[in-house]
């Protein structure tokens, strides 16, 4: 029986959402270089040629994970206050792009854009126009939000250690590191970054309230 079962998951029909899944699954693990024709085909146990029934080329194969990774990305609720859905889309979006480092410099460079991408931008712009912002200042909203979460997520993923072993590399400087020739690295990390309950995830929240702050005041909001 499980054999047969076996044989069947092995001839599941392919189809375009199945290729794209384990496209993803490959950026995820190898990057987007990790990302051939043939690495896909062998992924899903097919000759690469069988791929072209469901996508047309590499480029289309981008477009399609781009859209899959803004469709994890959780839409603004409409009758949310716009900055309780901005603030909760980007922790959204900085979490679905610790999940795929690989998406940061594609969300928006797409020609094509997927329909999960479109349903996002717009998502977001009506959110920002039902909470009084003008045109003007939705689309400064927008690009401004979007720049902070990229350079965030750009900033975590080129860091030489996970968010959550800052503390011990922090530590691991001092023993090395006079204090006197570098006092005032010194005192930031012995009198902030190294003191108990200190998180880096801490710090895109503290410049997302920052922004968000910003944004009303601008937009006369209060």
């Amino acid at each position: 029986m499980a054999a047969t079962d076996g044989r069947a998951r092995r001839r599941a029909p392919l189809t375009r959402a199945r290729v794209l899944q384990a496209a993803v699954k490959l950026a995820d693990r190898g990057g987007l270089s990790s990302l051939s024709m043939r690495k896909l085909g062998q992924a899903l146990g097919v000759e690469a040629m069988s791929l072209y029934k469901h996508v047309a080329d590499k480029d289309d194969i981008l477009d399609g994970i781009v859209d899959a990774v803004f469709a994890e990305v959780a839409l603004p609720a409409a009758d949310a206050d716009w900055r309780a859905a901005m603030r909760t889309r980007a922790l959204a979006a900085r979490q679905v792009l610790l999940r795929h480092p690989w998406a940061i410099g594609l969300l928006d460079s797409r020609r094509s854009p997927g329909p999960a991408t479109v349903r996002h931008h717009d998502a977001v712009i009506g959110s920002l126009r039902r909470g009084g912002f003008s045109i003007e200042m939705a689309a400064h909203a927008f690009s401004l939000l979007d720049s902070y979460i990229y350079g965030f997520a750009l900033q975590e993923a080129s860091l030489p250690y996970a968010p959550e072993e800052i503390k011990q590399a922090a530590t691991d400087m001092l023993p090395g590191t006079s204090p006197d020739a570098y006092p005032h690295l010194a005192e930031m990390l012995a009198e902030f970054a190294l003191k108990p309950g200190y998180s880096y995830d801490a710090e895109f929240e503290f410049g997302l309230d920052l922004i968000l702050d910003g944004l009303a005041r601008r937009g006369g909001l209060g």
